[in-house]
């Protein structure tokens, strides 16, 4: 089965359509450029009649015409521009250039054509008269006609121009929301995967004899390194249910919020990276935010490991600071003193499924914006530092604003 991929259908539909439109616009004005010609001759030949009194005749059907008259009603008929003559006794006696077939010898082609003159009438056109006592009516020129059409290609371009931005957004969102998915489920099974295997290592233990273990690992050792590896499953189950909804809200303390942080991370640290020295700064009298503690602890704790990459092998400093900014906003900031962030990288470091890590599933960024701006209505950018490590810079909005 073909799958149809409907922004590029449509955007070649809106393509054809434009081009039609281009194409019917320049025929449009090289018809009144044409007729523009012709009128410039009945100018001319209308001159002539006023000032040329010696008048030449030639020889039609039969009969002598004079020629510039001659000349002129050939231009009008060049002119394509609809023509009827009704004599006094309003009978149709000369058509030209009708917009359709009728013939005026017979009554079904007169009443057809008289049709024809009461709807030029009643778009306000008068008659003009002619030589007996003939009325002469002139309708619309075929570029009228065709102009009518405009408005509708326009419509029909706008309508089509609409329709392929509203396609092309839901495209993208939904491939967004499809990275996403799969870069948070590979995330998911990356954060698993350790303490499960950690978990099946400590039941292999209990498997073996007392005598066949390791020297210092026993039955209690055993028993707190799964008790560990369970409440780790049990945070990272906790952190990925609450980021799936909308969680609730409660009053927070951002000096504890980073302490309890800090706390879990020197602890981590020497196996992480020995080499960087982790420094807090939180002032005292901080003001306080409404916000998720797990969730906000969790987009932080992605800011440091983002910089403890950075250091990975090479040993640096990462500085976690908080100010009371303007406004009613709390600033916090995490800067390293890696090497920075790629400048290709820059403008789409947020994105899903884009790391400057080798191994990495580039989520943990993604994640964190989430948590900023869509749970807790902050902001979260990342300033320019190009060549001075990278540093994220946190606004959050405080409880009494």
């Amino acid at each position: 089965m073909i799958r149809i991929r409907w922004p590029v259908a449509l955007a070649t539909l809106f393509l054809i359509v434009f081009g039609w439109y281009l194409v019917y616009t320049q025929l449009l004005q090289d018809g009144l450029r044409e007729n523009q010609a012709l009128m410039r001759e009945v100018f001319a030949i209308a001159q002539e009649l006023i000032q040329d009194t010696s008048r030449s005749e030639r020889l039609v059907d039969g009969r002598l015409q004079d020629v510039p008259l001659f000349d002129l009603q050939e231009v009008m008929i060049r002119s394509r521009i609809p023509m009827i003559i009704i004599s006094p006794a309003e009978s149709v006696v000369s058509v030209e250039n009708l917009p359709f077939a009728a013939d005026i010898l017979t009554p079904e082609g007169q009443e057809e054509v008289q049709a024809y003159v009461s709807r030029i009438e009643a778009n306000g056109q008068e008659p003009v008269r002619g030589a007996g006592g003939n009325l002469i009516y002139l309708g619309d020129p075929p570029q009228f006609s065709n102009l009518r059409w405009i408005p509708w290609l326009q419509a029909s371009g706008l309508t089509l121009t609409a329709l392929i931005g509203f396609l092309v957004i839901r495209y993208q969102r939904s491939a967004e929301q499809d990275k996403a998915w799969t870069a948070m489920a590979r995330e998911l099974a990356h954060q698993l995967g350790t303490p499960i295997s950690s978990l099946k290592g400590w039941l292999e233990l209990m498997g073996l004899p007392d005598d066949e273990r390791p020297e210092g690992v026993k039955s209690d050792t055993v028993a707190m390194g799964i008790e560990r590896d369970l409440v780790r499953l049990e945070r990272i189950s906790h952190r990925f249910e609450l980021i799936g909804r909308d969680p609730d809200l409660e009053i927070l303390d951002i000096r504890e919020v980073v302490r309890d942080l800090e706390q879990y991370l020197q602890a981590r640290l020497p196996r992480l990276a020995s080499e960087v020295l982790l420094v807090v700064d939180v002032p005292k009298d901080m003001p306080e935010i409404l916000g998720s503690e797990v969730l906000l602890s969790w987009a932080l704790e992605n800011l440091v490991k983002n910089a403890l990459d950075a250091l990975a092998g090479k040993g640096g400093e990462i500085r976690l600071k908080v100010r009371k900014g303007p406004y009613g906003w709390l600033h916090l900031r995490v800067h390293d003193t890696g090497p920075g962030v790629d400048p290709e990288l820059r403008d789409k470091i947020f994105d899903p499924g884009v790391s400057g890590k080798v191994r990495g599933w580039g989520v943990g960024l993604t994640l964190s914006r989430r948590i900023i701006e869509v749970t807790h209505k902050g902001h979260i950018f990342l300033l320019n530092s190009e060549g001075e490590g990278a540093t994220f810079d946190i606004r959050l909005p405080t409880a009494q604003a």
